[in-house]
């Protein structure tokens, strides 16, 4: 169990005030998701000229946004930022105190976060010749997209073939540093909530509804966009409003050593 929450940003030149409003719907959704993830913390961002950051931690949220580098790295956040993104991590395989297996994480041009577990992550890295920075399984998803991106931008159809072979639980969201104006959000079988704001041009998501009705507190003009299990997402920078979404599919599996749904003994 895993928190991710997020901004994902439609192109505005917002001013100052408006840029801090957000930046602490950010701080609020991150903090109130520590209950997911209690071992590790991180942020990161992607602006429209390729340019990035990352900071992660193994230490709670509420430690976290007081670290000096968090407070930079979100005072950077301005209008050409596409996305923010933050993590807070349950560690089920990789030690926290690896930095490396920490979210969000970098593979090649793709930067993500996921909850959930691959069980056969180990097989399909060996399989596909993926290379392996961290331990954790969820890196397999980001090399799967990086090896789909040989240009900049994601080949979705490639990635969702790709995705057909893992076994097990998974949402996430990632985007490509060469494309960076386009956001992949993959709602698979483990919760992820997302409501837009024309008046704002963004669109926040959250592991659960409850960190977002607390960031935002009960402000007008956020609709909720009903996305149902085993959706991608894709949403552009240029105009959020106008999203396109697909189908896509892996074996959903509960827990390690169970048979994965629709397969019987």
């Amino acid at each position: 169990m895993c928190g991710q929450v997020g901004i994902i940003f439609g192109r505005k030149r917002r001013r100052p005030d408006e840029r801090d409003y957000l930046r602490e719907l950010f701080i609020r959704m991150l903090l109130h998701s520590e209950e997911r993830g209690p071992h590790a913390s991180g942020l990161a961002w992607l602006k429209t000229d390729g340019s990035h950051r990352i900071f992660k931690r193994p230490m709670r949220a509420h430690e976290l946004v007081y670290e000096k580098p968090f407070q930079e790295l979100l005072g950077q956040v301005d209008n050409e930022t596409t996305i923010l993104m933050g993590h807070t991590r349950w560690r089920t395989r990789g030690n926290e105190f690896n930095n490396r297996n920490n979210h969000p994480i970098r593979a090649g041009i793709v930067i993500g976060t996921h909850n959930g577990t691959i069980y056969n992550a180990d097989y399909l890295f060996c399989r596909l010749g993926l290379p392996r920075y961290a331990e954790v399984d969820s890196e397999l998803i980001f090399r799967l997209a990086d090896r789909f991106a040989p240009e900049g931008p994601i080949d979705q159809e490639g990635l969702k073939k790709a995705l057909a072979l893992c076994r097990g639980q998974m949402s996430a969201v990632l985007a490509s540093r060469l494309d960076p104006g386009t956001i992949t959000v993959l709602k698979g079988n483990k919760p992820l909530c997302l409501r837009i704001h024309r008046q704002h041009r963004v669109v926040l998501y959250a592991s659960e509804a409850a960190f977002i009705d607390f960031a935002v507190d009960n402000e007008k003009g956020w609709r909720e966009l009903e996305v149902p299990p085993m959706t991608m997402l894709t949403i552009r920078h240029e105009d959020v409003r106008a999203i396109e979404n697909s189908e896509f599919r892996f074996i959903p599996q509960e827990r390690k050593g169970t048979l994965p749904e629709g397969v019987n003994a």
